[in-house]
């Protein structure tokens, strides 16, 4: 329980002449989260096949619910690059790629699997946005996977600022259940993701090993846990949903990670 850090970090804010105002409490190198919303301690290395590359938007900044450097923790072969655009795969990676035909993007974008009348949680998708000839033979040949970590809108974003993606191979998912986020940040389309719950389902399943999925989503419940139990004691570092409908703006942040990831 974390009920005496709590105590001390709330007990430092409450006094003003004490020191520790919000802006002072420390945050993990890793995942950039402040301390009390911190599980990296807790995090279960993986080992992947696939490599694993995560453009954030530069104005992504929800660091108490975001996901992504939380997913990275998990991977030795997994890289985030924070930027708006980078001139190929090979520049946002940092290393060569010989075939970005190999890479794999999530990005959903308009395309709905429901429309589509996909059965696949994975649907790799055409130039035209229809469902691909030959997905067991495009997914046999991927080597990565692209996750865009942002809003909707910052999603497209990135999409259109990096033509280079159009060279990557675009999947989109049609998940079995909604995000784990539930109250806490409501997606506005049943097939949006967290960015960890997006990895969770497109690595177990690409690289046929449900134990991925297991380790990322019991992470992100873990995660979320540890915000409601913040939300509690230091509702500053962990604030509740606005009310719905209270305001343009909030309407306006409302995510899904990946169409975006988070």
């Amino acid at each position: 329980m974390l009920g005496r850090r709590f105590e001390r970090i709330a007990a430092a804010m409450s006094n003003p002449t004490a020191a520790a105002p919000a802006e002072s409490i420390p945050e993990c190198p890793h995942c950039q989260k402040p301390m009390p919303l911190c599980i990296c301690d807790s995090v279960t290395p993986i080992e992947n096949r696939l490599a694993l590359l995560i453009l954030q938007h530069p104005q992504e900044q929800d660091r108490a619910l975001g996901t992504a450097r939380l997913l990275a923790k998990h991977f030795e072969d997994a890289t985030v690059r924070v930027g708006l655009s980078w001139p190929s795969l090979s520049k946002a990676l940092g290393h060569p790629v010989e075939n970005a035909s190999h890479w794999a993007v999530l990005y959903l974008g308009s395309a709905r699997a429901v429309d589509l009348e996909a059965e696949a949680e994975i649907v790799a998708l055409n130039r035209k946005g229809e469902i691909a000839d030959n997905q067991r033979a495009i997914f046999g040949k991927l080597e990565g996977v692209v996750l865009l970590d942002g809003t909707w809108s910052q999603a497209k974003a990135l999409w259109w600022r990096n033509p280079w993606m159009l060279k990557c191979q675009r999947v989109i998912l049609n998940p079995a259940h909604p995000s784990r986020y539930g109250r806490l940040r409501k997606e506005p389309r049943k097939d949006g993701l967290s960015t960890i719950e997006a990895a969770a389902t497109i690595l177990a399943g690409l690289e046929k090993r449900p134990d991925i999925a297991v380790t990322l989503n019991t992470s992100f419940e873990r995660m979320l846990a540890r915000y409601r139990e913040v939300q509690a004691e230091m509702p500053e570092l962990a604030p509740k949903p606005a009310a719905k409908g209270r305001s343009r703006d909030f309407r306006r942040r409302k995510r899904s990670h990946p169409a975006g990831v988070a």
